[in-house]
């Protein structure tokens, strides 16, 4: 296919455009705390502890009547939520690209979300099973919200402007979620002078984040708005209301699962991406335990340090953005992979007990991870062929989901192999470098214009 002559026009920056923005700005703003505050801080050890409560005199829990130690069950429950997305995303990503109802569909899976989230105020004592039922709700609820906003994506900005308006979503997530975290650490740390057990501290951080995650959504939906769908005849389910329009989303998942052959290039951003991004949420999701095995740093040094992270994000993610648009998204990419490498080879050497060492760790990690994603993001966005993006999101989310189990496997094995903490935190270079060999060797230009858009003027 051969490069359209003509660049179209950029979105007006008019009154409704504008308008539109700040909507899509703050629903980063209002989800990012279920994953910081709910998934990152609070749910798994107090999720453990209750399955401790309910454990039988050989100290173990028989959920489904299976028998399982309560320190792994969070891990399960994390695994078959994970397993259930994959499985969802993309249906939900094809039914909203047919039905032109992104406004309605995001309003109900953040509500179904928010509300589950809500609800796990009500999980005391030995109540197990409803905490994992109530997340399993929640993160499908959450999964399913971010297919639909991401794939206003490209209605928001066009080509040469998205790096910057994806960047600034994130940035704005990152500040959502670290304010909200905040909070909630200084009733978790003061929860003893409030009269508060430290269950019921934790309790109420969890419902906070689901009072958050509702309110800040109503400022969305209110904002944004609906378009009709992209290449469909009249009447073949763009209204969402007959089932037909379900049938035909199961249809065209099916067609555009084969269709994605057609797409080499961007099948082989997706590997990329499923590379270095697997790397990324490594490092986050191991580093409290690297800090806490290996460097023997207290717990309250762990959590600031998270909490640093989500600030600093803020700031890498705007940074990042305009880099982007003075160098291209793609090099700024590749040189934060540069930089997380030299983030694991600096945690290799550092110091045990060095909290300060840690520290200049996490501001790093915070200025280089929101740009990574939103960048990522935002060229993701030119890969997909026009009227399928939330279809494609879907595979862009699974594509992250469906491999998380990598990095984790290779950072345990080689703990296993190695009983070093330090080796294993170095193996993760292995995503990082092998991400970027595959996306330096890319030639992006053509996947856009294969995929039927036009490139911006800087890749």
């Amino acid at each position: 296919m051969s490069e359209v002559a003509t660049r179209p026009p950029r979105p007006a920056l008019d009154r409704a455009l504008r308008r539109e923005r700040r909507g899509w700005y703050s629903y980063d703003w209002a989800n990012s705390v279920f994953y910081t505050s709910v998934v990152t801080v609070f749910l798994a050890p107090y999720l453990t502890s209750i399955a401790t409560n309910a454990a039988d005199a050989s100290g173990r829990i028989h959920p489904l009547g299976i028998s399982v130690p309560p320190g792994s069950f969070f891990g399960y429950v994390l695994s078959v939520s994970t397993l259930l997305q994959v499985l969802i995303l993309p249906v939900t990503g094809a039914i909203t690209d047919r039905s032109g109802r992104k406004r309605e569909l995001l309003a109900g899976f953040a509500t179904l979300g928010s509300l589950a989230t809500l609800a796990m105020f009500l999980v005391a004592g030995d109540h197990y099973l409803a905490g994992a039922v109530l997340f399993l709700v929640a993160n499908l609820g959450y999964g399913a919200s971010i297919v639909v906003y991401y794939s206003w994506l490209p209605d928001l900005a066009g080509p040469d402007e998205r790096d910057a308006v994806s960047s600034r979503g994130w940035a704005y997530g990152y500040l959502g979620g670290a304010t909200l975290l905040a909070l909630d650490l200084v009733l978790f740390t003061g929860h003893t002078s409030l009269g508060l057990t430290q269950g019921e501290a934790v309790r109420i951080c969890l419902a906070s984040a689901g009072v958050w995650w509702a309110g800040f959504t109503v400022v969305s939906v209110s904002l944004l708005r609906n378009r009709r769908p992209h290449g469909l005849a009249p009447g073949a389910g763009g209204g969402g209301r007959r089932p037909g329009a379900v049938r035909a989303s199961f249809a065209q998942l099916w067609a555009t699962s084969k269709e994605l052959r057609r797409y080499p290039l961007t099948l082989w951003f997706l590997a990329a991406y499923l590379l270095f991004n697997d790397g990324v949420q490594t490092v986050i999701g191991v580093s409290a335990q690297y800090g806490a095995e290996q460097l023997q740093l207290p717990q309250t040094t762990l959590v600031s340090a998270i909490l640093l992270v989500q600030f600093v994000a803020f700031a890498g993610a705007m940074t990042m953005g305009r880099l982007a648009e003075a160098v291209g998204a793609r090099r700024t990419v590749l040189w934060s992979l540069v930089v997380w490498t030299g983030v694991l080879v600096a945690a290799y050497v550092v110091q045990t007990g060095a909290a300060m060492q840690f520290y200049l760790l996490a501001v790093v990690i915070g200025f280089v991870l929101g740009g990574t994603q939103a960048l990522s993001r935002s060229l993701f966005s030119q890969l997909i062929p026009p009227g399928r993006e939330a279809e494609y999101f879907g595979f862009y989310e699974i594509s992250d989901r469906g491999t998380s189990w990598l990095g984790p496997f290779l950072f345990a094995l080689t703990f296993q192999l190695t009983a070093s903490y330090r080796y294993a935190i170095f193996s993760l270079v292995f995503f990082f470098l092998a991400g970027g060999i595959l996306l330096a060797r890319l030639d992006l230009r053509r996947a856009i214009v294969g995929a039927g858009n036009v490139p911006p003027a800087r890749l």
